[in-house]
Order: C-alpha cells, then sequence, then structure tokens
C-alpha cells in the first residue's frame, strides 16, 4: 500500500491510546459539539492527509468530524492509477471500516480513450464511487483557442458516455491561472455536447473569486445547471518583492464572499457533495505531501477549524 505508515508507528508518534481525539483542541472539540441545524455533509480531500495511510487517513478523517473523504486517484495520490486495481479496494475497505460511504474521488482523467483512464473509473465504479474530478485541459498555441475547445467538447463527450455506462458523474473544476477552466465561459462550452446528467462543474468558489472579481456571479449564474460537485477555500491577494500574487488563507479569512455565495448555494438548493481543502501552509500536508514538516496535530487542528468556519458560515449565508 503506498504511504504506509503503519498504524501502530501512527498511534505511537501521536501519543495515541486508540484515538487521535486527544490530538484534537479542547476548544475544536468544544466546537464540534455545538449543534449545527441545516448543514450540509462535508468531506476531506485526501490531498492533505497523504501521510498517513488507508486506514489512519479514514479514521483521521471520521475522528474529525467529516461525513467523507474525497480520495485521490492520481500520480502523486493517495492510490496511483497503475496500481488502480490493488490499492483501490484496500483503501474502500478502510473508508467503509471507519463509516465512510465511497462517493468523491480526484483523478488525472482526460480522455475515455486512453486505457488507464478507462481501468481507473471502471474499477472506482464498481467500488461504488459516484462523482470524480477529472484533469484540467491545456490549450495548444498552434492551435485557435475555439479549435482547442471544441477538441475538448468531443472529449468531455466521450468521457459522459463512458460515465453514463459505468453510473459515475465527472466535473471539471474551474481553476485560476493558463490552463482551460480558469473561465466558467470555457467550461461551459466544452460542456455543450456532453451529457448535462453524467457531466457537469465542480465549482471553486476561490479560483472563481481569482479571476472573477466583481463578476463572478456572472460566471456562477452561468455554470449553476451543471454544478455537480463544490470546494471550499479560500485566499487573498499579498504583495511580495513589489509583485502581487495569490495567497491561500484559512476559510472565513480571505476574501471570497461565503456569504452571498453560500445564500445562492442554498436558495437555488444546490444539494451536491462538498469538499474541503486547506492550501495554506500546513508543512507540506497543503501540497500532498508524504511526509510532513509539522507535527500532526497542527494539520488535524487547521482541518478542524476550517470544518467548524464551513458550517458557521453556512448557517450565516
Amino acid at each position: 500500500m503506498s504511504k504506509n505508515i503503519s498504524r501502530r508507528d501512527f498511534l505511537i508518534n501521536t501519543a495515541l491510546a486508540g484515538s487521535i481525539a486527544p490530538l484534537i483542541s479542547g476548544e475544536a472539540i468544544s466546537a464540534e459539539n455545538k449543534t449545527v441545524a441545516d448543514v450540509p455533509k462535508i468531506n476531506i480531500f485526501s490531498k492533505h492527509l497523504q501521510f498517513l495511510n488507508y486506514q489512519d487517513m479514514s479514521d483521521a478523517a471520521k475522528e474529525l468530524g467529516f461525513d467523507g473523504i474525497d480520495l485521490t486517484i492520481r500520480p502523486n495520490g493517495h492510490v496511483l492509477p497503475e496500481k488502480v486495481e490493488a490499492d483501490l479496494p484496500l483503501a474502500v475497505e478502510a473508508m467503509k471500516k471507519a463509516g465512510f460511504t465511497p462517493s468523491m474521488f480526484c483523478t488525472a482523467v482526460e480522455d475515455a480513450g486512453n486505457p488507464i483512464d478507462k481501468k481507473l473509473l471502471e474499477t472506482a465504479s464498481k467500488l461504488g464511487f459516484k462523482y470524480y474530478r477529472m484533469n484540467w485541459y491545456k490549450y495548444n498555441e498552434q492551435k485557435t483557442i475555439p479549435q482547442s475547445l471544441a477538441e475538448f467538447g468531443d472529449k468531455m463527450t466521450g468521457l459522459s458516455k463512458l460515465n453514463a455506462k459505468l453510473g459515475l458523474t465527472g466535473c471539471y473544476q474551474n481553476h485560476s491561472g493558463r490552463m482551460v477552466g480558469a473561465s466558467m465561459f470555457e467550461i461551459w462550452q466544452i460542456l455543450q455536447k456532453a451529457d448535462q446528467k453524467t457531466m457537469g462543474a465542480q465549482y471553486d468558489i476561490r479560483h472563481a473569486t481569482v479571476e472573477g472579481g466583481l463578476s463572478w456571479q456572472t460566471g456562477f449564474n452561468l455554470i449553476r445547471p451543471h454544478i455537480k460537485t463544490i470546494v471550499l477555500k479560500d485566499f487573498i491577494w499579498e504583495k511580495n518583492n513589489g509583485k502581487w500574487a495569490v495567497k491561500s488563507v484559512p476559510l472565513g479569512e480571505g476574501m471570497c464572499d461565503f456569504k452571498t455565495y453560500l445564500k445562492l448555494v442554498k436558495d437555488q438548493k444546490i444539494d451536491v457533495p462538498i469538499c474541503l481543502h486547506l492550501e495554506y501552509p500546513l508543512g507540506g500536508a497543503d501540497k500532498g505531501a508524504d511526509k510532513i514538516t509539522v507535527d500532526k496535530k497542527v494539520v488535524f487542528d487547521a482541518m478542524k477549524r476550517d470544518l467548524q468556519k464551513a458550517k458557521e458560515l453556512w448557517q450565516e449565508a
């Protein structure tokens, strides 16, 4: 099993006696015990727990109060694509043992005609997963943008047909930068020929705000009928050495207008799986490292804090 830290070592290293609960601050535990009404289920992105093996990851996510795990099945992920048939059942077994039902997974899938992509989706489907995030497409500088979008649209159509056979729903995440999908209009375009029931968008308010500024609601309204999953995270713009850059921060401490956004989600009854991401510095856990440079408690406390904040933001919207 990849990232295989023994359970015994995990328990010893974190001074546990059968539970990770002591690693969570008393304040965080108290916050969890507060009744939170009308809050949707929230998954944790397994990228941030890749320093743990499957069982420890699952146990930690459960103790921290998450409702599920968005499992990375991609290069440098919890499960490697070339080992999916051997390792994914082990990950699912661990998740189920902790009380989770397989639902979300994150991939580098791009093309239904790719044997590795196809095998990955087939295996995940057999094990009960339902929603996956695919890879981002990149523009070919030798082609026009309309030509590229047309080609990507054909690939999305092929994936949607495969998804229909497998009982899966694929998602394309909007992501700031130069890849396809920084603009909601790009994602909307490449989805036009695809089966809308089996292929859609993973909406990321952080990246939407980075690229959309004051117009993010326009993009949200455009892509809203296609939203299949949602991810939560936050950011600020920071100036370093005279240059402005995006800096990830804990949930609720940044520039995302969660009050407006979550009210839209609630008012328009967008009931889809939600995943929490933590991309601010956490000793490598933020980047999916299999070895981290901070105590595990630092990562767990951050997850607990952001999870509680997500619930508070939902209630306040």
